[in-house]
């Protein structure tokens, strides 16, 4: 695949990056992990369930918060059930008195993909170590794509019970491709009370859906007259708005900033922040596969198309209504968020490029790293 740069100058290859290749053996890493993640899914729904937990919370950080966003913003509990709740470690770390509660059951979900996907970040060990130290009786549910990182080796201080999930994918590029997706896929078998079909059939399904998603997004891209954003905005609600923060956050990263990014919903972006679009500016539209909430974001569309220009605008959403990309839609939009997330991987591979970027180490100086590490997380006082 080659795309065009904006000077016409010679094609460029993406296929000699390693985040570009990870995005693309998606559908593949789907496939494979649908058996047994179906056997996993039921022992640990089965857990959760016996447990009767108040809450179960989300844990990680930016990209693995991102997912903790998907799963809180779509009511997937059942009645009566846990409260799910996004707790981002970096929350966590710096303000711990406001995630930690006395006499509440909780289990947490640490899906470490954020930086490394490692399960060796500072933030993430630092808030197993607060949890040791003031919620032994947690129950844990580690998702990790690394069978030797800390997450997965560690064994819980107090009583609480723990459980280990090991998607088959653990990214070796800078960004964050496959394994984000497939914890999110991962972490909505297993809790999702009323899926839209059997995990098996619903990876498969997401995998042929993907393949789609990705052709389109390189059609896309390479076609002539495809042009870079100086400024890119991605909008999303509810399950999809964890989609639109994690959109901005890869072209943000491999584009070592030179891209700058934002995030909202249409309603929000409204109220001020739509003061970013610029004539180069690009307004990404998740829109929803809701009924309801789709209007919204049609309205949005033709609102910015009306005041910014045609060009300005790029819709991604469900087929019945006019778009610039079909997304398939399996079921609803905490399933679908993945499919919104991989066309945003290929852009973030290719305008770093065209940018002349290094796009396995955008930021010469090093302080982008794979790892997350080295951050100082202090102890409460009085510990």
């Amino acid at each position: 695949m080659t795309v065009q740069p904006d000077d016409g100058k010679t094609p460029v290859s993406l296929a000699k990056w390693r985040s570009f290749q990870e995005t693309m053996t998606q559908p593949s890493v789907w496939r494979s992990w649908a058996g047994p993640l179906t056997d996993h899914a039921e022992a640990i729904s089965a857990w959760v369930r016996s447990r009767h937990h108040d809450e179960i919370w989300f844990c990680g950080a930016g990209t693995s918060a991102f997912i903790g966003e998907t799963l809180d913003n779509h009511s997937i509990s059942r009645p009566g059930g846990a409260r799910y709740r996004a707790a981002p470690t970096t929350d966590m770390g710096s303000c711990p008195l406001a995630c930690i509660k006395p006499q509440v059951t909780v289990t947490v979900k640490v899906p470490e993909v954020s930086g490394g996907r490692s399960g060796n970040s500072s933030e993430t060990l630092g808030t197993l170590d607060l949890l040791d130290r003031h919620d032994p009786d947690a129950d844990r549910l580690n998702i990790t794509g690394n069978a030797e990182g800390q997450m997965a080796t560690r064994k819980a201080a107090g009583p609480g019970g723990q459980r280990l999930l090991l998607p088959q994918t653990n990214d070796q590029a800078l960004a964050v491709t496959s394994s984000q997706t497939t914890m999110l896929l991962s972490a909505q078998a297993y809790l999702d009370d009323h899926p839209p079909m059997p995990a098996t059939e619903a990876l498969s399904q997401m995998a042929a859906s993907c393949g789609a998603v990705l052709s389109q997004s390189l059609d896309l891209a390479g076609k002539p007259g495809a042009k870079m954003p100086s400024r890119a905005v991605f909008l999303g609600s509810g399950a999809l708005q964890g989609s639109a923060n994690e959109c901005a956050l890869k072209v943000l990263d491999l584009a070592a900033g030179a891209i700058s990014t934002s995030w909202d919903t249409n309603l929000g972006f409204r109220h001020g922040p739509k003061a970013v679009v610029e004539p180069r500016a690009g307004v990404h539209i998740l829109i929803s596969g809701d009924a309801h909430t789709r209007r919204y974001y049609l309205d949005a569309a033709n609102e910015f198309r009306a005041q910014f220009g045609p060009d300005t605008v790029l819709t991604l959403g469900p087929d019945g209504v006019r778009v610039d990309l079909y997304v398939p839609q399996i079921g609803n939009d905490a399933w679908s968020a993945v499919l919104y997330v991989v066309a945003a991987q290929i852009l973030a591979t290719i305008w770093p490029q065209m940018l002349g970027l290094d796009v396995e180490n955008p930021v010469q100086s090093g302080s982008v790293r794979r790892v997350v590490d080295g951050v100082t997380i202090y102890p409460l006082e009085g510990e």
